[in-house]
């Protein structure tokens, strides 16, 4: 199945990456790109810091993307007791996996926080992670910057693919 045609749920960090290396408004254009909103508003976290080119204009981000989702107390409540390591995830990638858990649809997710993966394939969804470079490929975008390397498709594999064996899910 094309990742067209499946929702992609985006990290704080994806978002950050993508505007960085100037693939968001491609990747847009072409996927069904979700996020929740603590994700939106983490984006705007530290902006003063960054350049004027880097920074996110968060009325533009939201507008740019499918939906931006706000999580219940229940969504929390119920990934809480999925996965009780949950909680340990910074909280962009923990509210973005509490609404994912709740999804009946097909959903990818994006994301390279380490322990967010290690939830992710805790919870049966190793399957349903992909890398940033893949979606560049899957719209034919190229990075206007190299992406930084926790963004490749290599990276991701191998980490998957580590913590797979360290959680006693290999194959």
């Amino acid at each position: 199945m094309s990742l067209r045609s499946r929702i992609i749920l985006v990290d704080t960090n994806v978002i950050i990456e993508a505007h960085r290396t100037n693939v968001w408004p491609s990747l847009t254009k072409a996927l069904r790109l979700e996020t929740v909103g603590i994700c939106v508003m983490e984006t705007q976290t530290g902006a003063q810091n960054r350049r004027p080119e880097q920074r996110i204009d968060e009325a533009a981000l939201r507008a740019s993307l499918r939906n931006v989702h706000e999580v219940s107390e229940r969504d929390r409540a119920i990934a809480a007791t999925r996965d009780t390591q949950i909680g340990w995830l910074d909280a962009g990638e923990r509210e973005l996996w509490a609404h994912a858990i709740g999804r009946e649809d097909v959903w990818l997710l994006c994301g390279p926080d380490a322990a967010s993966l290690r939830v992710g394939i805790r919870l049966g969804f190793r399957e349903r992670l992909t890398a940033l470079e893949a979606l560049c490929t899957e719209v034919g975008c190229r990075p206007a910057l190299a992406l930084k390397n926790q963004y490749s498709r290599a990276w991701l594999e191998k980490k998957l693919m580590e913590m797979a064996i360290q959680e006693g899910r290999w194959p």
